[in-house]
């Protein structure tokens, strides 16, 4: 028998008005959105947890805009069920009520028990979410991978590089809340950027809004225990017939900064422990310096002036001094596009290249410094400079050699999707990498000889600053095998103490 008691009978009058305040166009739409909300949450919910690497943009759909589709559908459902009631009562001029509650009554009860048991389900699921939309933003396929063709320089760079591992923000953000806002409010601005394709091509380096060095690249490298030297071996070849062999092998005189671990020299003489030193730039990438002031252990301060900048010591005081630190150097530890004739290089050291093919090294350099508006018609350039140089010049290799030849193209095209990106206008000449003093001034941009104190001290530009060349071969020719001599340039270009390497060394086809 039907159950007649005035509870159930409460209960029924009860549902009945809950269905009649959501019965109305809104609160309609609402549940159906939240319905449909809910539905896809726990769809994509389950496919994050599933697969192994899900897509950024599933991570993006669950946490992010799924939620907030589930949110705003459950709003429309109050809203609709508010604004209908209270259109009702206008229209009749009924009296204001407002909400007592009676726990005596078990259909209140019942209602009051599955709100909150509600409210408790939908606050945990908010607050997982929450913390999964947050892990989201952080995590690298979101950095690199949401934005396809705005971050692609960017990502492929950091994939192949050696912090391949560590997670973009731990660099660009770090620890603590201050920094993630900043980075998050810059995000966002960066968004409607990418959203109205208002973006810059390429993407400026964001030298001047870096988290310090310290707080960031000091949480894995330990400068104060930097001391001593480091063998370094440079493999290249030459751009001729035999892509001859050439080695040089460099004592690099590393050093340290901290006199707990010895006495403060090499290149991290700079590190800031025991000197100070700071310097003034003229350029939006810092690579034209004007000014360098430098403290010792023994707090002696010693100013240099660059001879050509006509900076005059009262603007000096009033300019933006930077603070020397990790970045100044390595500023490139992550997103580094290495020049078509290193990769190269690079390629034939590990026989990723044929060596025994004859001009590969100069070929191979050609058809990645050749002119390409996009990917595509760089991918189809270089087959056909490839191809049509062996089918021209060495006709009967080009057959007996076919899959050498096939599998360099491949590898070219690889190097140039590594290194090239046209729809970006970004390549290897675009940031400057101021490790060395190869292709960019790097070392050179304050040891020119050019820097001179007011006493007339010169910051320096002797090669033995901060290496030593240990010897050097060509081919199965040494050259210099003397340690200590000094290095012997494979063409004879006379006196070089006028010039730096990167007039010469461009990343094509050069000395």
């Amino acid at each position: 028998m039907p159950d007649s008691s005035p509870s159930a009978s409460t209960r029924v009058a009860g549902l009945a008005r809950v269905r009649q305040l959501l019965r109305n166009p809104i609160s309609i739409i609402g549940l159906a959105l939240a319905v449909v909300a809910l539905g896809n949450v726990l769809f994509l919910f389950f496919m994050d947890l599933s697969q192994q690497h899900p897509s950024p943009y599933v991570g993006i759909l669950a946490y992010m805009v799924a939620p907030g589709f589930l949110v705003a559908g459950l709003a429309l459902t109050v809203f609709g069920a508010f604004y209908y009631r209270h259109k009702e009562l206008s229209a009749v001029s009924a009296p204001r009520r407002y909400l007592r509650l009676d726990f005596n009554d078990p259909a209140q009860r019942g209602a009051v028990a599955f709100f909150l048991t509600f409210m408790v389900i939908f606050i945990g699921m908010s607050v997982v979410g929450s913390y999964r939309a947050y892990e989201f933003t952080d995590s690298v396929s979101f950095c690199g991978q949401l934005c396809h063709s705005v971050m692609a320089p960017e990502f492929t760079a950091y994939q192949l590089s050696p912090h391949a591992s560590v997670a973009c923000v731990e660099c660009h953000v770090g620890a603590g809340a201050t920094w993630y806002v900043k980075s998050k409010l810059s995000g966002a601005r960066q968004v409607f950027a990418t959203l109205l394709n208002t973006y810059p091509r390429p993407i400026p380096t964001p030298v001047h809004n870096l988290r310090p060095a310290q707080e960031t690249c000091e949480e894995c490298h330990w400068p104060k225990k930097f001391y001593g030297a480091q063998l370094k071996v440079f493999n290249h070849y030459a751009s001729d017939e035999k892509n001859t062999p050439r080695q040089i092998r460099l004592l690099i005189k590393t050093g340290g900064g901290d006199p707990a671990t010895g006495t403060p020299e090499g290149i991290h003489w700079h590190m800031n422990i025991s000197n100070e030193i700071s310097y003034i730039a003229t350029d939006e990438q810092r690579q034209t310096i004007a000014y360098i002031y430098a403290k010792d252990v023994q707090g002696r301060v010693t100013e240099y002036f660059a001879k050509d900048a006509n900076l005059p010591k009262d603007q000096v005081a009033q300019a933006n001094r930077h603070r020397m630190d990790c970045v100044d150097c390595h500023n490139r530890p992550t997103h580094v596009y290495v020049p078509p004739d290193l990769s190269v290089d690079h390629s034939l050291a590990a026989h990723k290249l044929d060596i025994t093919l004859p001009y590969l090294k100069q070929q191979a350099v050609t058809a990645l410094t050749n002119k390409y508006d996009t990917t595509d018609a760089a991918m189809q350039g270089i087959a056909k400079t490839i191809y049509e140089f062996y089918n021209s010049k060495y006709p009967d290799l080009a057959k007996t050699k076919e899959p050498e030849i096939r599998a360099a193209i491949d590898e070219v095209q690889r190097i140039f999707r590594s290194t090239t990106f046209p729809e970006m206008k970004l390549d290897w000449k675009t940031h400057p990498n101021n490790i060395g003093h190869f292709y960019f001034n790097g070392c050179f941009r304050c040891h020119d000889g050019n820097h001179v104190s007011p006493e007339g001290k010169v910051i320096r530009k002797d090669c033995d600053i901060c290496h030593t060349i240990l010897g050097q071969q060509e081919g199965d020719v040494n050259i210099a095998s003397v340690p200590g001599l000094t290095f012997k340039h494979p063409v004879d270009l006379g006196d070089m103490t006028a010039v730096t390497c990167s007039d010469c060394h461009t990343g094509g086809t050069g000395p």
